[in-house]
């Protein structure tokens, strides 16, 4: 009788990948579901799909930085006004790097880790 483990077979969802990447953009449309919709989505295929952890390790590890981002501009108005450039530059950010990345995953390239502490 022969075993065989099924978990280490992994397939190739590029689709998956870049659905993940532009689920970020739900923290424009809901105020919170940029993080937790590709939370699920990691946690829930990681093991199944090739390069999820990969992404979704640089999902999350963005969406943190961009909070901590936000939480340092809060204070920072105060400082001259340049929390206002942190909430701008959290904005743009923000709204393109998800799509820079959802494209990237689609072609099966990695993800591009600008402005983002590696919390993972």
């Amino acid at each position: 009788m022969e075993l065989i483990n099924q978990k280490s077979i992994q397939r190739t969802d590029n689709q998956l990948l870049a659905l993940t990447h532009v689920s970020q953009l739900l923290t424009y449309v809901t105020g919170f579901g940029g993080l937790i919709v590709p939370l699920v989505i990691w946690l829930s295929s990681k093991d199944s799909v090739e390069g999820m952890d990969e992404h979704g390790k640089s999902i999350i590890n963005f969406q943190l930085s961009m909070l901590l981002f936000l939480a340092i501009s809060v204070p920072a108005i105060l400082l001259l006004g340049l929390g206002l450039l942190g909430f701008l530059f959290v904005g743009i950010i923000g709204f393109i790097l998800p799509i820079v990345n959802a494209i990237k995953a689609a072609n099966g390239e990695s993800p591009s880790h600008f402005a983002t502490i590696r919390f993972i």
